[in-house]
């Protein structure tokens, strides 16, 4: 037998046994648990919950001190020197800051020590006194785990907070917490003493930045009540005079990690030093071969409990950290200036953590560049991946041993660079990452990529996938501090008795469950609870099931489904998921509510995509703004919309039947999305307000005339005045689907559309109508002047006081009817007068009528529209 064939056949065969022996494997075994009934996984090598990895190590203090005696030599954390800023400009105008960096520069763990020593007393020497809070508000950088690690060692509870939250919320997150110290940056000093009014307990300001902050500074010169002082002049007062260590017990609290407020005032979590020990040193266990040999990149908001967590988990095995910042990642990122090495390629990772959206526009990238190339490099990288894939997938015809090996050399080395080229394992969180980029960046990369499911509550502790678990769409067997419990949501359907799966709500035990939400008792009570055997859970919202071998699903989130006119219900975060795989789409946000029968979407355009499909197909726009308006283009990422849902098997009802296409990134300095690239979907919703009513509003189909069979007056449900001009049209024979009426009725001849409301049941139907309500402001009133209780139901010509109907009209003034003085008493008063079928919906249309009223201006907006609509036609 030739070489070749051994080479290929054997890696198979052993690869295939191999296989078998995993898909029969149990990641996670079921567990008796207390608290509230349900079905509770455990991780199958531990039946009891890891609390420490380590002898005699109780506190993330101890935990640090005893890493830097075993490593005392070896590189710890890395930072890049800065070579030349330079400011490129744009044919546009606009210009962008390129940095050309160095090479990694290196502390040992011995200096790491020292440092955090010095600094620890400094901040002592400075006036912090035992039982003040001090809080981190910058970007992730080596000195901000220093920082970090100085205020562990004298007991300092440490408030985190995002460099990109909003002056409000962080004006919040610093009185409530009644912050003495704030470590921050030299950008975050500006926005810290643009509210230094509004701080109540800030005395001092530690800036991270490595040069000294003069009197004359501007910014200092802006408050004088505070003293500002540099990292490097801290370091020094301390190295001056060292303080003995004040080391914490386990039990004390040493982060509240301020959330990022996607959805409202952000809340800040009390996390103890034995929470977060216990996800460190669980997760230490199912990272392979984890030790001092390997590199972690760093550019993940520190936090984040995802970066904060798996710094110390290197940090304790002797890894070493180099820090980067998600604009400077690769060659190509936003900042790097053009032939210089982005960060991945300076350091040479072996491990990375992500969270899906970067994973999404690594994918986008290559996809992109194996595009552009086209001709035999695109054929060789179809081949080659559909081999790997159908390898992956067990078959016998994919690209095994020596040839597996040829199409790394030849194809996906090259994708690899872009990463560093050594990368090993990649952890993804966060946030839900497709299945499509799941498989794509760990063919491309040759490397695992888990994922990993945790909250800021759980100390990022939940379940972890296995690095030899090959399916998509899952994330693991529960950690080995965590117990995984799914409990019934009756409402949604998700039940543990459902088969072949278990589903429910999840809810997480064990000893990384946190204290609770700071001074917020009522939101601690409501989604924490502790059973009968002194366990803690924490109830998640997220909706999951059990595999056969102990694995958890995401499926949903509670707060994400939103039941449809008709019934169905829809997983928003689901959807963006599958539909984010489009070239197109830099970012996406689905929208439904319970009056519309569709979804419809907001989404963030690739700019360099769509702009080389235009001129693939000849269109000319005069900037990207006007390209994302242009009809064809939103035909063209609809249509990848729709064949991304196909592909991912979504039903009808689920894909967006209208978008937006928006040509501005959505970043967390836009406010729009958290630090974590998660949507805030309630600021969105308000700032693209207009743009979700006109989505929402129903298609008009081409206009029918029908003559009417009966025209009388009627009078229903209303009283008073609301009595004049009211009139009732009988319809009958009109096709289903039920038609509304889109133009200006009278007795005559009128127009008919699709409804925005639909009923499944044919009848007879019936037009309630106000005149002065669809009249109002209408070009030319064309119902001319009848009578009704010798009242006028509309004029020719607007009366004196300027309005076009009777003296029911009153209350507007002859304000046009989309006007916002008048819009609550219009939409009210209108829905009583809805087209609705006869008798049963009109008590319904009232109940809509009190929840569009007390959910604010947003649905008026909506409606308005509509109704602006229909006077206009």
């Amino acid at each position: 037998m030739s070489p070749y064939l051994v080479g290929i056949f054997v890696p198979l065969i052993f690869s295939l046994v191999f296989r078998k022996s995993k898909e029969g494997k149990k990641r996670g075994v079921p567990v008796n648990v207390g608290g509230e009934p349900g079905y509770a996984i455990r991780n199958y090598r531990f039946p009891s919950a890891v609390e420490t990895a380590w002898d005699g190590v109780s506190t993330l203090a101890e935990l640090f001190e005893e890493s830097c005696k075993h490593h005392a030599n070896k590189q710890s954390l890395g930072t890049r020197s800065l070579i030349a800023k330079e400011v490129e400009v744009t044919n546009d105008g606009r210009t962008f800051e390129k940095l050309h960096l160095g090479n990694y520069a290196w502390l040992s763990y011995h200096e790491a020590f020292e440092v955090v020593r010095s600094f620890s007393s400094g901040l002592v020497s400075l006036g912090h006194e035992s039982g003040e809070r001090a809080a981190i508000f910058a970007d992730t950088r080596a000195e901000w785990f220093i920082a970090l690690q100085a205020c562990f060692r004298r007991n300092i509870t440490v408030v985190t907070i995002y460099a990109s939250l909003g002056e409000e919320a962080l004006a919040h997150s610093l009185n409530e917490t009644e912050v003495s110290t704030v470590i921050c940056g030299r950008k975050e000093l500006k926005k810290l003493l643009d509210i230094g009014g509004q701080l109540d307990t800030v005395r001092r300001v530690v800036v991270l930045d490595d040069f000294g902050i003069a009197p004359e500074d501007p910014f200092v010169e802006k408050n004088t009540n505070w003293r500002i002082i540099s990292f490097s002049d801290v370091e020094k007062l301390g190295r001056e005079n060292i303080i003995n260590a004040d080391l914490p017990v386990s039990a004390d609290v040493a982060v509240i990690m301020y959330t990022s407020g996607s959805t409202g005032v952000p809340k800040g979590v009390m996390m103890t030093h034995s929470n977060v020990l216990a996800t460190v040193s669980a997760v230490m266990t199912v990272v392979p071969h984890l030790g001092s040999n390997d590199v972690y990149l760093a550019y993940l908001p520190l936090a984040h409990i995802l970066e904060l967590a798996a710094e110390n988990v290197i940090f304790a095995v002797g890894g070493a950290i180099g820090y980067g910042s998600p604009l400077t990642l690769t060659d190509s990122s936003n900042k790097i200036k053009k032939g210089t090495m982005g960060d991945a390629s300076a350091l040479g990772p072996s491990l990375m953590t992500a969270v899906p959206a970067i994973l999404d526009r690594v994918r986008d990238g290559v996809r992109k560049k194996v595009d552009e190339k086209g001709g035999l490099s695109k054929k060789l990288f179809d081949v080659a991946y559909s081999r790997r894939h159908s390898a992956i997938n067990g078959s016998w015809f994919g690209a095994w041993g020596l040839e597996k090996i040829l199409w790394d050399i030849l194809v996906f080395r090259k994708v690899r660079a872009i990463l560093g080229g050594r990368i090993r394992l990649l952890l993804s969180g966060g946030a839900p990452l497709s299945g499509d980029t799941q498989r794509f960046i760990n063919i491309c990369l040759g490397a695992p990529i888990v994922q990993g499911y945790g909250l800021t509550e759980t100390c990022a502790g939940g379940s972890f996938s296995a690095h030899d678990d090959t399916s998509v769409g899952r994330v693991g067997a529960p950690l080995g501090c965590s117990f995984v419990k799914l409990i019934d949501w009756p409402e949604g359907g998700y039940l543990t008795s459902n088969s072949p799966m278990p589903r429910g709500e999840i809810v997480v035990g064990g000893p990384n469950v946190t204290l609770g939400y700071f001074k917020n008792e009522e939101k601690t009570r409501e989604v924490y609870k502790v059973d009968e055997r002194g366990m803690r859970w924490f109830y998640t919202g997220d909706i999951g099931r059990f595999h056969s071998d102990g694995c958890l699903e995401i499926i949903d989130r509670k707060k994400d489904i939103v039941k449809l006119q008709h019934g169905e219900y829809v997983s928003l975060g689901k959807v963006e998921a599958a539909l984010a795989v489009s070239p197109y789409v830099d970012n996406i946000m689905l929208h439904a509510d319970p009056f519309h029968s569709f979804c419809v979407a907001l989404v963030v355009s690739s700019l360099q995509t769509v702009e080389n499909w235009a001129k693939g197909k000849g269109i000319t726009f005069n900037d990207f703004a006007d390209l994302c308006e242009k009809e064809e283009t939103v035909k063209e990422v609809h249509q990848s919309l729709v064949k991304a849902a196909k592909s991912a098997r979504l039903e009808k009802f689920e894909i967006p039947a209208k978008i937006k296409l928006l040509p501005d990134p959505w970043t967390p300095e836009t406010g729009l999305v958290t630090a974590a690239l998660k949507l805030k979907r309630e600021i969105i919703r308000k700032v693209f307000a207009e743009d979700l009513d006109i989505l929402a509003m129903p298609a008009a189909r081409p206009s029918m005339s029908y003559e009417m069979k009966e025209c009388s007056t009627f009078v229903a449900g209303v009283k008073g005045r609301d009595q004049i001009g009211l009139r009732r049209i009988a319809l009958d024979e009109i096709p289903y689907p039920n038609p509304v009426v889109r133009g200006v009725a009278h007795c005559g001849i009128f127009r008919l559309h699709s409804p925005p409301f639909q009923t499944n049941k044919r009848g007879s139907w019936h037009l309630y109508y106000s005149s002065q309500h669809l009249l109002m402001d209408a070009p030319t009133p064309s119902c001319g002047c009848s009578r009704v209780d010798e009242q006028p139901i509309c004029c020719p010509e607007p009366d004196r006081r300027g309005r076009h109907c009777g003296s029911a009209d009153e209350v507007f003034e002859g304000k046009p009817m989309w006007d916002k003085p008048s819009r609550l008493k219009l939409e009210s008063r209108y829905l009583n007068g809805w087209w609705t079928r006869e008798g049963g919906a009109r008590k319904a249309m009232s109940k809509v009528a009190l929840w569009r009223e007390s959910e604010g201006s947003r649905h008026w907006s909506a409606f308005i529209m509509r109704l602006r609509t229909m006077t206009s036609r």
